[in-house]
């Protein structure tokens, strides 16, 4: 039985991005990121129950990304077509940008699939930190519709510079160090990891002590986290 638990695990990941999606064509913003948070948390915990449990298969390496299509591609797309609409009081054609998040998203995923340089780390933007801080955005502008993010997004060529920014990133050859802990892990990359959970541990103090929506520290935390990783590819950290 053990080894249908990761695929299980797995079929939770796809069952939460089907319903953030719901909930972000209904209007919900603040839902649909919940359950995209909930994705990522099975999506986190399908690999490490594999590991554990020594479950491997070709099946659930072909389920995750199918899952991760619909909860980091389709769902953010969706989250950031209807908040965009929403900043610029009505629909516009430039808010079909987001498709291109869909598209290069799959594309990751294949990618990814078919590399063997990335089976320890990145190469490019992973479709989970793509999709938080795409739904991290939307979310904060749902809930402060008076802030300054919100006139950004109001804006007819932010959705386009952004959609194509995140597309890039996707699928671009730069390294980007990933959670996935293993044993035999060198020092520099553990290193790189506690890095970033000072930088996410400050983003989450930054928005206690100014009173900000949650939300801004992982938009926060994920910008760090493609900034960081531009710079330790340009130094070839």
């Amino acid at each position: 039985m053990k080894r249908f638990i990761p695929d299980f695990i797995t079929s939770m990941n796809i069952a939460c991005g089907v319903t953030g999606v719901i909930f972000a064509f209904s209007g919900r913003i603040d839902l649909a990121f919940l359950f995209m948070l909930a994705a990522a948390v099975f999506d986190f915990f399908d690999g490490f129950a594999a590991r554990a449990l020594n479950a491997y298969s070709d099946l659930g390496k072909e389920l995750d990304s199918l899952c991760d299509c619909v909860s980091f591609g389709v769902l953010p797309a969706v989250m950031l077509f209807n908040c965009g609409n929403a900043c610029q009081f009505g629909q516009s054609w430039t808010s079909w940008f987001v498709v291109l998040i869909c598209v290069f998203s799959a594309l990751r995923l294949a990618k990814f699939n078919t590399d063997p340089r990335q089976s320890s780390s990145f190469i490019g933007l992973p479709t989970p930190a793509c999709a938080i801080l795409l739904g991290a955005l939307c979310h904060y502008v749902a809930h402060d519709p008076a802030s300054a993010i919100a006139g950004w997004m109001a804006s007819p060529v932010f959705i386009p510079v952004i959609s194509v920014v995140m597309s890039y990133l996707l699928i671009c050859e730069i390294p980007m160090f990933s959670f996935k802990f293993h044993k035999d892990d060198p020092k520099p990359l553990k290193i790189k990891r506690l890095a970033m959970l000072a930088v996410i541990l400050i983003a989450i103090l930054l928005c206690v002590i100014f009173k900000l929506n949650w939300s801004l520290a992982a938009v926060m935390a994920m910008t760090c986290y493609i900034v960081k990783n531009i710079i330790y590819c340009i130094l070839d950290i």
